[in-house]
This record gives structure tokens, sequence and C-alpha cells, in this order.
């Protein structure tokens, strides 16, 4: 098994680092070291399973992960990487967003475990709430400069903006995330803060704070940003969004997403999200670029990440109803299934009683979903062979759909060529 940074390394995880030195202690001793996550929703995305799958990492290599929930900052808002102000949330939704965070975060890595093993999870509103104004003042605002502080990426890039500049209340956050740097440090002996490299101007904050106040050593790690294809971030706010909650994205949405990236990030992906051998990863690479059209990559990363979210259970259901998209066992989906497949399809209510005695002509139902644009043309799609139930051809212009052909007892799928497909639901 390769040393831990060497690990980290491979996996192109290593941003930046605040000192050299850091590398060896990594490797020769034991750390604690943490990474924040603020609850601006109910739920973790992909953007953040990076810093998730790196404290698991970190774990695994005998170190002492503290996942820290911002129920503090998350009253403030970070900044970084928004060209204009976040709105405040209220204490009501902090608190049910922090209840989801807490949730997902247990599924990666172990807590508990006593002050020699196991990860810590830590809330800091619990010591912020309680902190009096001047005392912040005069402990934590003291040590920094305005000059400092507006010469931050974070804070430099919104007041170039004469139209949004920032408000007191977000130029004060990294203040309050140095701070946290000084309480864990504190209380749980932790040297290391673990960031996206938008986090290295708050990440400098901490290890100065702690160096001025405590006279004491301490240490940040940036890794990369996640990002698509097109050199865009994934985050809350972006289109698109990927959830690790199933209520928002569900497993066979996160499969597909990862199995449908694009060539040139599959490599990437599964250095940052499997727990994947070197050597299995190398290969996985050597088989995208020799055999692109087999996938073989793209399913091994959608396979791994999936259950690393949701569990094995979850991909085998999402792994089978990928099959039966483009196979034609469409008929055994369970209704979840189905309407996760077919979630971005347009669909159609109609009444039950359509199917009863002679059934509903499929020639007519092809033109009252709007996939053909009239019966005429539902014909000619018929016969020419580019018409489908339930993935199943039909070339016979008497066909009439029953009860006997409903998915999970409610549904039939229809299809027009390829791709265009329309979900009829019977009620």
């Amino acid at each position: 098994m390769p040393a831990f940074v060497e690990d980290l390394r491979f996996r192109g995880l290593i941003h930046q680092m605040t000192d050299p030195e850091l590398g060896a202690r990594l490797d020769s001793g034991r750390m604690t070291g943490y990474s924040g996550f603020d609850p601006t929703a109910d739920s973790l995305h992909v953007g953040h399973l990076l810093q998730v799958c790196t404290l698991r990492r970190l774990q695994e290599a005998g170190h002492r992960p503290i996942a820290l929930a911002g129920g503090g900052t998350g009253f403030v808002g970070d900044p970084g990487g928004k060209s204009e102000e976040r709105s405040l949330l209220s204490e009501e939704q902090l608190e049910a967003n922090l209840a989801g965070i807490h949730r997902q975060l247990s599924r990666f890595v172990e807590f508990g475990g006593g002050g020699d093993s196991g990860a810590v999870l830590v809330n800091n509103a619990d010591w912020l709430r309680p902190l009096p104004l001047f005392t912040f003042l005069r402990d934590v605002g003291k040590h920094f400069t305005v000059n400092q502080m507006v010469a931050k990426d974070s804070v430099k890039s919104r007041l170039a903006r004469a139209d949004q500049g920032i408000s007191y209340t977000e130029f004060s956050y990294m203040l309050l995330q140095a701070y946290d740097f000084l309480q864990l440090f504190d209380d749980f002996g932790c040297t290391l803060q673990i960031g996206g490299s938008d986090q290295w101007g708050n990440i400098t904050m901490g290890i100065e704070l702690v160096r001025k106040v405590r006279q004491a050593e301490v240490f940040g790690l940036t890794t990369p940003l996640v990002l698509k294809a097109d050199g865009t971030k994934f985050g809350k706010t972006e289109s698109g969004a990927v959830w690790l909650d199933p209520a928002r994205t569900s497993p066979y949405q996160l499969y597909q997403f990862f199995f449908r990236c694009e060539d040139t990030m599959v490599g990437t992906y599964l250095r940052y999200f499997t727990f994947l051998s070197h050597e299995e990863i190398l290969a996985l690479d050597e088989a995208t670029t020799a055999h692109p059209e087999r996938r073989e990559g793209h399913r091994e990363l959608a396979r791994q990440v999936c259950t690393l979210v949701h569990g094995e259970d979850e991909t085998i259901r999402a792994e089978q109803a990928a099959a039966a998209l483009f196979g034609e066992e469409i008929g055994g989906l369970d209704e979840r299934s189905l309407l996760d497949v077919f979630a971005d399809a347009p669909s159609t209510d109609l009444g039950r009683s359509r199917l009863d005695q002679e059934g509903l002509l499929l020639v007519d139902l092809l033109a009252e979903t709007g996939l053909v644009g009239s019966k005429s043309q539902a014909r000619t799609t018929v016969t020419q062979g580019g018409a489908y139930v339930n993935n199943r051809r039909e070339d016979d212009v008497t066909r009439r759909l029953s009860a006997e052909d409903l998915v999970a007892d409610r549904y039939v799928v229809l299809r027009r060529g390829k791709k265009d497909h329309h979900l009829v639901r019977f009620d």
C-alpha cells in the first residue's frame, strides 16, 4: 500500500500545502485534521464529495478526522466563489440543513471511538453563538489588518465589482473560520485544515491566528475544485446540481451522471471519488483510452460512487434500471425504478378505463401523446418499425393496448425511434 501522501499525489488531491514538511508529518505520525461544511442546503452535493472522501482517506491512513458543520458560519455565508451576496437562512432552515448533513457524513467516516480513534463531528455554532462581540474583536480581530483581508481573492473579486461589493457580514467570515481552527486546536489538538483551493485564504488566516495566540505550528492542505469538463465547478446554486440525498438526486440519476461523464474526466473522477488501487485505476485508464466505446471506466466509476453514497443494493437497482432502458425487460421494473429512469421524459395521464373492452389503439395513443404529429404519421411510424411499447417494437397498425401492457400496474412507456420516450400513466 502506498504512503498516504503518495496516494494523495497520485490522485491529484494536493493543490497546495502551507508547509513543505507537511507531507513528511502526515506519513510519519498521527495528526488530527478537519474540513468544514456550511449547511446552506439540507444535503451535500458532488462538489462536497471530494472533501468527504479526503476525510475518509485521512481516517484510513490512521489520522483522526473532524467534520465541522458550520451552524455558526452558516448564518454568515462564505463569500468565496460567489459573485454576489448569499441569502441569509433562518434558524429553522439551518437546523434542518444541519440534520441532513449530519446523517450523510456518518455514511463516509466512522464517528466515535474516544480520543484515540474515530472521527469527530462538531458544530461551530456551539462556540460562535456564545462568543461576545467585544471579546471576538479584542482576541481575534486585533491580529489581522484590513489590508490582509482585502488582499484575499474571495474578497478582492467582490470588491472589483462596483455593482455588488461585499457586506461586513461576509467580510467577517474569514475571521470566524480562523477562530474555528483555534477552537479545534484547543479542544482536540487539531493541527491540519483541509479544504478546496478556494479556501486557501481562509485556511492561512486560521494558521496565523493559532500561531499568534498559541505560538503553535499548524498546517493547511487544499485540494482541487471538482470541475466539469467545461471547467465550471459543481455547486448547489449552479444548474444541474448533483446531490447526495436520494430524495433530491436518485441513486439511478447519480449512477447515470457518472456513467455518462465525458471521457476526459473519467480518470480524474476515478482518482477523486473511488478507493480503487492505483493499479486498478491505471488499468481502467488504459481500457478507456484503448476502447472508449466499451465505457469500462465509466461503468466502474458509476458503480463505485453509487455504492459509496447509497450502498450496494441501490447500485444493483440502478444498474438493472439502466439495463432495462436499453433492453427488452422493462416490464419487470418496479415503480420507483421506472420513474427514476423516465424522470425527464414527458408524460401524460389518462383514465384506466381507456384500456377496457377492446383497448386503446396504439396509433391513437402515439398521436394523443404528441410523439407524432398526426394519426397518419403514427401509422407510418408503426409500419416502418419506429414505434415501441415498453421497449418492444410494434409494427402492427391494428395493435391495441390493454391492462396487460401496464408496467408496475399503472404505466406504459412509448418510444419513437431510439431516443424519444413518453411515459403514460393510467389511473
